[in-house]
C-alpha cells in the first residue's frame, strides 16, 4: 500500500529554491514549481544530492515509483537513473542491490510518466534516500513514492553461520545470504536482515528458483552440512520486549539428496541482560513420504524476550530454510526508540539533513491529545446514534406489521433493489490500482446505499440485483438474486410457531450488531415438526437446536430482513443445509430456530483429531481418516450444489459455517462471523464492513463481486482447512494488508499471486481441484456439480 508521509518526513541534501523543496518530491504533486530539485546539477559518479523519507519505525518495502517535474510545460527534468540507500536507525546507511547484485535502477525517460520499480529483494527499513544518477552533467528534479507496509515482526537483526556450497552431480548448489545487508564474512553473517525474511518462499526442489529472479540454483535457501556443524544457532534481535507465541520455519524436505526439516530447536530466550536458563525445545515430526517444501510452526509458548536464540539440530545431512517469521505482541508500553540491532558505538547520529527525535515526552503527549480526541468523537458518535435511533421511534408507530402466513402480491421496492454493501465500485482500467486505495473505496461503498444496476436489462444474479439481508448476527445469511426473491414473496411461510417455554438455554454461541445465536434444547419439537422431518433422538429426548434471536430494540429494517431471511431459510430444503425447524414471531424477541448438530462446527471438530498415523498413535488422539475428509468434503459440495441450484450465493463458506453430526454428517450454516472464536478470521475495514478476505476471491474484495464462482472459490480453501486439519489459518504466513496485496496479483496475472500450498495429506488430484477453484477466470472455474462428481470418484 502507499505509504502516507508528513511534509517533515521528507528532507533532502539541498534544494534549488524554496518552491523546489524536499516536500514537492511526491508523485502526482503540483504544489511549488512541482518537484524537488537539488541546488546544482548533479555530477556523474557522484552521489552528494538526495531526496530522504523518514517512515518514522519501520517497513517492508516492496515497490517505489519515481516521477519528473513537468510544473505544466515549464519544467523538463527529470532523473534518468537512481540508487537507493536505506537505513533502519539513521546511522549506519546500506545500499540497495537487486538480487544480480545491480545497484543502478533504470528512471524516467520524459517529465511526465510515473515509473514504478519491484524491489527484489524488499528493503526493512526506516530511513529510505533516493540518489540521482547520471552519466553526464546535467540538472535533475524528483518526485518519489514508497509503497509497502509497517515491519510487524519487530526483528532488526539476525546472526547465524554463513550459508555452504552444496556440490551436486552436474553443479553446486550455492546456500549462502545472497542479499543479507550486515557485516558478511566466509563464517558467519551478523547486525543484519537478508533471505530468512525477505517474504519469499523458496519452491520444492532448492535447485529451482522463482522464474523472475534469474539466479543461480540453491538461490532462494539458506543451507548448512552436518560436516560443518554439529547444529546450527541463529540469534534474532527484536526492536523491544516482545510476548512471544510462534515461530514460523519455512523448511525444504527434499530426502532425496540428504534434506529433511530440522530434527529438532532448542530456543533461548533474552529479555533483559541475561539469557533464561531453561530453553523451550520442540521437534517436529518426521516427513520421508512428502519431499514439499514447508512451514514447521514453533509454539514459543508467550515467552517475554527481547533477543532468541535458537539452535537448529539436523536431521539428515543437509537443513535448509528460506524464511523464518515471527509472531509477537509488544510487551512494554514504554515509546522507546527501536533498537537497531548494530553494536552500540554504531548509535543513531546526527544528521545534518534530518534528526531523529528520540524526546519520548513529545510522542507521549501527542498521543494523549489524540486519545482524547479520539474520545470526544467517540462520544458524539454514541450520543448522535441514540437521538436518531429515537426519532425513528417517532416517526414509525408500529415498527413492523403482524407477520401473517399469507404474504402480499407485490413486492416493495426495497426487495427490488440491491442493497450490496459491495456494489461494483468503480471499473478497474488497464493500470493497476494499489489495494490500499481498493480499501477507501470499499469503505466509502460500505457507507453508501446506491444501488447496483441493472445491466442490458438481464437479471443477471451474478453482477446485478442482488438482496442482501442484515442478518441478526451482523452478516449476510445468503446474497440471492431479486428475481428469486420476488418468486418467494408470493409464498407462504412453512414453519410454524414453537413455544418458547420448551425452549432450555444452554451457551450463548455469538452475537452480531442487531441479535444474538443461542444453542438450546428444544422439548417435544419432534412431534411438533413436520412428517417429511426426520430426527435421530428418540420422542423423549430433547433436541439440541440454535436460537437466532433479535434484539427487541433492532430497528425496521433489522426486523424486516429477518422476516425476508425466516423466507429464505424456510424454503431451503436438503441434506446438506441446516432447516429451518421453527419460528417464534407472534410476540418479541423475534426468534429463528434452525437445527444444530452435536459434534459442533468443522473447524473445531478437525482441530480436536489427528490423521491416522504414527503421530497419532502416539499422541492418543483422536482419528479422521483420508476417506472420510473426502466424504465431508463432498457433502459440502453437494450443499453447495443445491444453493447454487437456487441461484443462492453463500459469500462466506468455511469451515467454522460447516457443522458436524453423527458418522460425518456435514451441513452448512451461517453464524461463524457471530463467534468472537473466529473474530481473527475478518477483516475490518475501518470498523465497518466486516470480510473474510482469506476466503474471498480475487473479484470479491477488488469488485465487490459475490458469485457462485466466489463460492467456489471459498469452497477450494474449505477444502485446504480441512486437509490440514483446520491447524492452521489460510495464509497465516501473511498479515491482512498482503493478503489484500495479493489480491493485486491475482487482478495482474503476471505469475507473482500466492496460492496455498499443498498440505501434506493432500494427493495431486486433490490439489488439483483446489487449484481449479482459484482459476484467475471465474468462467473457468468448476461448478459445484464438476466439484461434487470429482470429489465422489476419488472416494473408494
Amino acid at each position: 500500500m502507499t505509504l502516507f508521509l508528513l511534509d517533515e518526513d521528507i528532507s533532502a541534501s539541498s534544494q534549488w529554491s524554496e518552491s523546489t523543496a524536499a516536500r514537492y518530491g511526491r508523485l502526482n504533486f503540483e504544489e511549488g514549481d512541482g518537484a524537488w530539485c537539488p541546488e546544482i546539477t548533479v555530477e556523474p559518479d557522484s552521489l552528494k544530492e538526495f531526496l530522504q523519507i523518514d517512515l518514522r519505525s519501520l517497513h517492508f518495502i516492496t515497490l517505489v515509483g519515481t516521477q519528473g517535474r513537468h510544473a505544466g510545460g515549464i519544467g523538463n527534468e527529470f532523473a534518468q537513473m537512481y540508487k537507493i540507500k536505506y537505513s533502519r536507525d539513521g546511522s549506519r546507511w546500506i545500499s540497495w542491490r537487486n538480487r544480480q547484485g545491480k545497484q543502478v535502477i533504470e528512471g524516467n525517460r520524459n517529465a511526465y510518466a510515473i515509473v514504478l520499480k519491484d524491489l527484489e529483494p524488499p528493503i526493512i527499513a526506516r530511513f529510505v534516500r533516493f540518489m540521482p544518477v547520471t552519466d553526464h552533467s546535467m540538472n535533475v528534479c524528483m518526485r518519489v513514492e514508497l509503497y509497502g507496509c509497517e515491519w510487524l515482526d519487530g526483528l532488526v537483526s539476525y546472526n547465524a553461520a554463513a550459508g555452504e556450497q552444496m556440490s551436486l552431480p552436474a553443479y553446486s548448489a550455492y546456500l549462502n545470504d545472497s542479499v543479507y545487508d550486515g557485516a558478511v564474512s566466509h563464517r558467519c553473517v551478523w547486525c543484519g536482515l537478508g533471505q530468512l525474511t525477505d517474504g519469499v518462499c523458496g519452491l520444492d526442489d532448492f535447485t529451482q528458483s522463482h522464474d523472475t529472479h534469474n539466479v543461480w540454483p540453491g538461490y532462494d535457501y539458506v543451507g548448512w552440512t552436518n560436516e560443518s556443524f554439529s547444529n546450527v544457532e541463529i540469534m534474532f534481535e527484536f526492536d523491544r520486549i516482545r510476548n512471544f507465541t510462534t515461530m514460523k520455519v519455512h523448511c525444504n524436505n527434499m530426502y532425496s539428496r540428504h534434506v529433511k526439516v530440522f530434527r529438532q530447536v532448542v530456543c533461548y530466550f533474552r529479555s533483559e541482560a541475561d539469557w533464561e536458563a531453561t530453553p523451550l525445545s520442540f521437534s517436529p515430526v518426521e516427513d520421508v513420504e512428502n519431499p514439499s517444501a514447508r512451514f514447521v510452526t514453533v509454539n514459543l509458548a508467550n515467552h517475554m524476550a527481547s533477543a532468541i536464540k535458537c539452535q537448529f539440530y539436523f536431521a539428515d545431512a543437509w537443513m535448509l530454510f528460506s524464511e523464518i517469521t515471527f509472531q509477537s505482541a509488544m510487551y512494554n508500553t514504554t515509546l522507546a526508540p527501536p533498537k537497531s540491532g548494530l553494536t552500540p558505538d554504531t548509535q543513531p547520529k546526527d544528521d545534518p539533513t534530518h534528526k531523529v527525535d528520540d524526546s519520548n515526552t513529545r510522542i507521549l503527549i501527542g498521543c494523549l491529545v489524540a486519545i482524547i480526541f479520539i474520545l470526544v468523537v467517540i462520544i458524539v458518535i454514541i450520543l448522535w446514534r441514540q437521538v436518531w435511533q429515537k426519532m425513528l421511534e417517532k416517526v414509525s408507530s408500529s415498527l413492523i406489521e403482524t407477520f401473517a402466513y399469507t404474504h402480499n402480491q407485490s413486492s416493495t421496492t426495497s426487495e427490488q433493489e440491491s442493497n450490496s454493501t459491495y456494489e461494483r465500485i468503480f471499473p478497474l482500467g488497464p493500470d493497476y490500482q494499489e489495494p490500499s486505495r481498493i480499501i477507501c473505496k470499499l469503505t466509502a461503498a460500505s457507507k453508501s446505499t446506491t444501488t447496483t444496476a441493472v445491466q442490458d436489462g438481464a437479471p443477471h444474479y451474478a453482477e446485478a440485483d442482488i438482496v442482501n439481508l442484515q442478518g441478526v448476527t451482523g452478516g449476510n445469511t445468503y446474497a440471492i438474486p431479486a428475481l428469486t426473491m420476488d418468486l418467494l414473496s408470493g409464498k407462504d411461510v412453512a414453519v410454524e410457531e414453537f413455544p418458547r417455554k420448551l425452549l432450555t438455554f444452554k451457551e450463548k454461541l455469538g452475537e452480531g450488531q442487531f441479535g444474538e445465536v443461542h444453542l438450546c434444547e428444544a422439548d417435544g419439537m419432534q412431534e411438533f415438526m413436520n412428517k417429511e422431518f426426520l430426527f435421530d433422538i428418540p420422542e423423549d429426548l430433547p433436541v439440541l437446536v440454535a436460537v437466532k434471536m433479535l434484539r427487541s430494540d433492532a430497528n425496521k429494517n433489522a426486523r424486516n430482513d429477518f422476516l425476508k431471511e425466516i423466507k429464505i431459510m424456510s424454503r431451503l430444503k436438503d441434506p446438506n443445509i441446516i432447516r429451518l425447524l421453527a419460528v417464534c414471531i407472534y410476540s418479541d424477541p423475534l426468534c429463528m430456530i434452525t437445527e444444530y448438530m452435536e459434534n459442533g462446527d468443522l473447524n473445531q471438530f478437525l482441530s480436536r483429531h489427528e490423521p491416522e498415523g504414527q503421530l497419532a498413535l502416539l499422541s492418543n488422539a483422536p482419528t479422521v481418516s483420508f476417506n472420510n475428509l473426502c466424504y465431508m468434503a463432498a457433502q459440502i459440495a453437494s450443499g453447495m450444489k443445491y444453493l447454487s441450484s437456487l441461484n443462492f450465493v453463500h459469500r462466506d463458506l468455511a469451515t467454522r459455517n460447516c457443522l458436524v453430526g453423527k458418522n460425518y454428517t456435514i451441513k452448512i450454516a451461517d453464524f461463524g462471523m457471530s463467534r468472537n472464536l473466529y473474530s481473527g478470521d475478518y477483516y475490518r475495514i475501518q470498523g465497518r464492513a466486516v470480510l473474510p478476505i482469506r476466503w474471498m476471491s480475487w473479484e470479491s474484495i477488488l469488485l465487490g463481486k459475490f458469485t457462485t464462482a466466489s463460492d467456489v472459490w471459498a469452497f477450494g480453501v474449505t477444502l485446504w482447512e480441512i486437509l490440514n486439519f483446520c491447524k492452521e489459518q489460510p495464509y497465516s504466513q501473511l498479515t491482512d494488508e498482503q493478503v489484500i496485496e495479493n489480491t493485486g496479483e491475482f487482478f495482474r496475472d503476471q505469475k507473482r499471486q500466492i496460492y496455498l500450498p499443498q498440505p501434506v495429506l493432500c494427493p495431486d488430484s486433490l490439489y488439483k481441484i483446489m487449484l481449479s477453484c482459484w482459476r484467475r477466470n471465474t468462467k473457468e472455474r468448476p461448478s459445484f456439480q464438476e466439484i461434487h462428481r470429482a470429489l465422489l470418484e476419488i472416494q473408494p
